[in-house]
């Protein structure tokens, strides 16, 4: 961005301008394509993702003991 600022006030010319433009949005959107390429890959050959939002914690060997006993119990 500093880069774009630098080359407006320097009153550049408008095709150096226009190309700096260009060439910050074409780095962000490969930027996006190589975040979401993995994702896309797996859902088309049919693996799926678990994001770490999806994951459940897994529970502590005591707790489950406890679990167990209770529901015996009932």
């Amino acid at each position: 961005m500093d880069e774009l600022m630098n080359l407006i006030i320097a009153d550049e010319s408008p095709s150096e301008i226009s190309d700096s433009i260009k060439n910050q949005l074409f780095a962000k959107a490969g930027a996006r394509v190589d975040a979401v390429k993995p994702s896309v890959a797996n859902a088309m050959l049919g693996y799926e993702i678990e994001s770490e939002e999806d994951v459940e914690p897994e529970a502590e060997v005591g707790e489950l003991d406890y679990e167990e006993e209770t529901e015996e119990e009932e």
